[in-house]
This record gives C-alpha cells, structure tokens and sequence, in this order.
C-alpha cells in the first residue's frame, strides 16, 4: 500500500486556509489500491488571518516564510514524502520554501498556479497606492471575489488590511540568486490571465527536475473551477517521476 503525499497548500494573497476547505472531497484514489488518496491535503495558514486571526499580519515577504518554515518543518514526519502548491503569492511562498527545505527535506514536487515565475515578475505591479479604494478596483479588476463580498463593508473591513499586508509582502519579496530546484516543478495558468499571461512559462528554468506548464480555461481565478482535474493531474504527476518536459528547455 501506498502512503498518500501531503499535498501542502498555500493561498494567494488575501485569502487563508479556508481557500482548500472543500478540496479534500475531490481527492482522487491511489491506482489499484481501495479508495484510500493518493494525496491529503494540508493547507497552511498564515497569520493574521483564520485559525491565526488573533495574530498580527506580516509585511515582509522573508519574515513570513520564517513562519510558514517553522509551522510546516515541525509538522513533517521523517522520510514523510509530501509535495507543496501554491497559488499566486502562494506560488512564491511554496518556491520559497522548496528552497529552504531543499537539503534537509526536500519535497517531491512543487506545483504553482496563477504566478509569474521569479524572474519575470513585475514588481510595479505591487508599487501602487495600496488605500481601500485602490485595493478594490484591483479586486475587481483581477475577478474571483463576488460583487456582493466587494459592496459589504463590513466584509472588506476584514479583507482589504490582509490583502495589503499580503501585497507589502509581496512587494518586498526578492527573487534567489541560487540554483534551481531539483525536484519536479509544475506550473498551471490561465489563458485569460491578464496578470501573469505568458511569463508563468518562467517556471521551466526553476529546475533541473522535470518540469510542464499546463493551461487551463478562466483568468487569474481559474484553479477554483479546476479543482477536481488539477488534484488528479498533480496525483498523476507524483505517481510518475517519468513526465517529460512540456516545454522547451531554457
């Protein structure tokens, strides 16, 4: 019998675990064995928010892996094997921690969605006025949030000190200036991603392992429509250390 891969998950900015609550239900089985998954979802949360609401926010990008580093390592079993995903800033956030970890417990693959890679990231893109009314056209602007949360005062109350917390973060964030990664790397985007487009392709030169670049139908949102085949690619994708190279090598 297999054991199943922790899949740790990690939001985009302004969210928190919550994001992967329903995720667990779509969880596809192990090949040939009983219905036991092939992956078990962990989200990780981040402070300030959720579980962690009673915490202060963080608005540096380096002080937050700290957090996430020291949550995550002392929940790993050793010889635990486990892959990480993140979504936009949590893409950054699960590269980064693949890095960190990449000599003591490396994972078995890091899956990242709606991001531009490291090294085509668009710092102007988190310079802006970070005020109420600013932070609110970009949520209108990038989708994904429903008209209704966004005219809800008292519900922005909530979100938009995260979302700028999370943007300081991300603006403060600097890209390594380390070799790529070792383990497989698998980046997904959307075709209608006016905010990443074509610069998630980047994510192929992030390592030496085997990498692919899949797209999916939607905008910057489009995970949350894709939650039931993406478990059972990235399932795939574990299961088969074999994937070759979708696209060009750099």
């Amino acid at each position: 019998m297999h054991d199943p891969v922790t899949l740790w998950c990690l939001p985009n900015a302004g969210a928190s675990a919550a994001l992967y609550a329903g995720w667990r239900r779509h969880l596809p089985a192990v090949a040939g064995q009983p219905p036991e998954p092939a992956l078990r979802v962990a989200p990780l949360e981040l402070p300030g928010r959720g579980a962690r609401a009673a915490e202060p926010l963080c608005e540096d990008f380096g002080a937050l892996c700290d957090d996430l580093e020291h949550a995550l390592t002392r929940q790993l079993l050793p010889g635990q094997p486990y892959a990480l995903f993140g979504h936009s800033m949590g893409a950054l956030l699960a590269h980064e921690l693949a890095h960190r970890l990449r000599d003591r417990h490396p994972p078995r693959a890091l899956f990242v969605a709606g991001a531009a890679a490291p090294a085509l990231r668009d710092p102007s893109r988190f310079a802006g006025p970070l005020d109420d009314a600013s932070l609110l056209a970009q949520m209108r602007a990038l989708g994904g949030t429903p008209r209704e949360l966004l005219d809800d005062p008292e519900m922005m109350a909530i979100a938009l000190p995260i979302l700028r917390a999370d943007y300081r973060a991300c603006a403060s964030y600097r890209p390594r200036a380390t070799a790529p990664l070792a383990c497989a790397l698998h980046a997904f985007g959307g075709r209608d991603d006016r905010a990443v487009g074509q610069a998630i392709t980047g994510w192929r030169c992030e390592s030496t392992g085997p990498t692919s670049v899949t797209w999916y139908d939607g905008g910057h949102f489009f995970v949350r429509d894709a939650v039931p085949d993406l478990l059972a690619r990235m399932a795939r994708l574990l299961a088969d250390s074999r994937v070759p190279d979708a696209v060009a090598p750099c």
